[in-house]
């Protein structure tokens, strides 16, 4: 799965807890959600730590306080609106290394829970349907190989001529 085809299909799923979700297209929502929400957090910490005095903490520039006030309420707004779809993801990622979504409320264990989590969505998923449905790999067929390259080029100038690379009479 691409990264494209990935956040597409966790957006079009906004909110669909059933079924299964593939080990791609949740380590590229991942990638993506951490690329929305990190860059105007990035912003946000910048413009922070630029607006203030490093010795005293005052604030020094108005303006840039206000732009990291709007930073991380572009941040905030990016986490609220993708809090579902997040977490839809993570269970239909669950369900495909063959876990009930409840597992997912053992990343609230402080210290070893969110490293539980993080190992059950990297395990490999099970193979052929289990008991949230099937395979979501199933459906995905090799391509077939490319038709090799004709030997020589010819190109038809009108009926019964032809025209070989290389050939003097035009």
């Amino acid at each position: 799965m691409t990264f494209t085809g990935a956040v597409a299909s966790v957006l079009r799923q906004y909110a669909t807890f059933d079924g299964r979700a593939r080990r791609s297209e949740y380590w590229w929502f991942t990638l993506f959600y951490a690329l929305v929400y990190g860059l105007p957090y990035l912003v946000g910490t910048l413009l922070l730590a630029g607006a203030t005095d490093p010795v005293t903490g005052q604030p020094t520039s108005p303006g840039a306080l206000v732009g990291a006030f709007l930073a991380f309420g572009a941040a905030g707004l990016v986490a609220l609106g993708l809090l579902v779809p997040t977490l839809a993801v993570s269970v239909r990622r669950l369900h495909d290394s063959g876990r009930s979504g409840w597992w997912y409320c053992i990343s609230f264990v402080p210290f070893v829970g969110g490293l539980l989590l993080l190992v059950h969505m990297v395990r490999e998923s099970d193979a052929g349907p289990n008991r949230f449905g099937p395979d979501p790999r199933a459906g995905l067929v090799a391509a077939p190989p490319a038709p090799a390259a004709p030997s020589s080029v010819s190109f038809a100038y009108g009926p019964g001529r032809t025209l070989l690379p290389g050939d003097a009479s035009r």
